[in-house]
């Protein structure tokens, strides 16, 4: 018999608050994040907009010591952990620590670190660059540094497929915990990459809005006159564990990670593709039992991009068939922007809240609805619905799906 893997603990940090009791306050009434950057002097860029963590301090769990030995990223995930182990009563002692794994998505490092040691080096010359460098920006860090400071002593280890990262990681990692080779995973994704070079990058791609004189506005899923994402900032984390264990501990138990799926395009590096998606969403139906005609909610990768959106909804018609009239969608992009590497963790905690809560965050920022994105978009305003199922999508370059099935338990 299949283990049973159920979601115990919630953190985050993103553009809509750094806690989860902040990001859902603002999900649920849909308020956004974005606006003009102010990490660095944008006005040169074809896109001058970003959903920026503000605010952020990481307190005593990153001391001041640390903080310069770790990018940015890194700080996120370690602050995101804490308020999902504390979230989840889970204190690792010495008597678990061993049944305790750690799985973070990221999908591009520590970007701003790069970007800061190449102009020392021009500068300065290579005598000037931080012993730290490289434990900086290697993607794995994330993880590695969870398991170094809460002590977790199972797996560790990243997934980096790109804005599938961390959904990819969630899965794995329940992978292992059905497996018996872990009773506990801390898991999500973490990412920083509102810097010159990821701004200039994926404007250079024509991926961007340009809608600058209006950011708050900019990210508009379904939105006829969309015109391109807004890339966002932070982490979102979970402690999955087995039911079974948890229960045994008394935890409170959010719901059951019930399927996991996936695919890939084998179509081309960036370009969407119907047939992918489907393949990993049907597959997470059949893993988690879900009938689609039971089937409440879908967190969308949804990223407000001309091509993307109309495609995932293609792609939920084919999967769900009639039964995609029927289910509410939802892009928490259109509040928070594109976390890439961990835009699915933090729409996983986005998605469980929903569930608890019973109430669909809205898709904000649609003024006039693409004809062609005809399924119940939940446009500006969040709408009670009893969700008992769900899931979240996410899908990246190189044709890589991921998605998740949550239960009520």
């Amino acid at each position: 018999m299949r283990k049973k893997i159920v979601v115990t603990g919630l953190g985050c940090v993103s553009p809509l608050g750094n806690n989860v009791a902040d990001v859902w306050a603002k999900a649920s009434r849909g308020e956004g994040g974005i606006d003009l950057i102010t990490r660095f002097d944008a006005s040169e860029y074809r896109s001058q907009m970003a959903g920026e963590v503000k605010d952020f301090d990481p307190g005593d769990i990153v001391p001041p010591s640390e903080r310069k030995k770790m990018d940015i990223f890194i700080q996120y995930a370690l602050v995101a952990a804490r308020e999902a182990l504390d979230d989840a009563g889970l204190d690792i002692t010495d008597e678990i620590a061993n049944d305790v794994g750690v799985s973070v998505g990221v999908g591009l490092g520590g970007l701003s670190s790069i970007e800061k040691y190449h102009s020392v080096v021009v500068e300065k010359g290579p005598k000037r660059i931080t012993p730290f460098f490289i434990p900086m920006v290697i993607s794995n860090m994330a993880s590695g540094q969870i398991s170094l400071y809460y002590k977790c002593r199972n797996y560790n280890s990243s997934t980096a497929s790109a804005c599938s990262s961390s959904n990819h990681s969630i899965g794995d990692a329940a992978r292992i915990i059905e497996r018996g080779d872990a009773k506990v995973m801390v898991v999500g994704g973490a990412e920083s990459t509102v810097t010159p070079l990821g701004i200039g990058g994926f404007a250079a791609m024509h991926a961007l809005s340009t809608r600058n004189d209006d950011p708050r506005r900019a990210s508009r899923p379904y939105d006829r006159d969309r015109d391109g994402f807004v890339l966002g900032e932070g982490s979102g984390i979970m402690i999955i564990e087995d039911y079974e264990f948890a229960k045994a501990r008394g935890a409170r138990i959010y719901c059951e990670l019930a399927g996991y799926g996936f695919s890939s395009d084998a179509y081309h590096m960036t370009a969407p593709n119907t047939d992918g998606p489907s393949r990993g969403m049907l597959m997470t139906l059949k893993d988690a039992g879900i009938d689609p005609a039971e089937l409440d909610y879908i967190n969308t990768h949804g990223t407000s991009t001309p091509a993307g959106d109309i495609n995932e909804i293609n792609a939920i018609k084919l999967t769900l068939g009639d039964a995609a009239k029927k289910v509410s969608i939802s892009s928490s992009k259109s509040m928070t922007g594109h976390l890439l590497g961990a835009a699915g963790a933090l729409e996983a905690v986005i998605t469980i809240k929903a569930m608890e809560a019973g109430l669909v965050p809205p898709t904000i920022n649609i003024e006039n609805l693409d004809p062609e994105c005809d399924l119940d978009v939940t446009p500006n305003k969040p709408r009670e619905r009893k969700i008992r199922t769900a899931l979240s999508n996410s899908f990246g370059f190189g044709g890589t799906n991921a998605s998740l099935a949550f239960k009520a338990l």
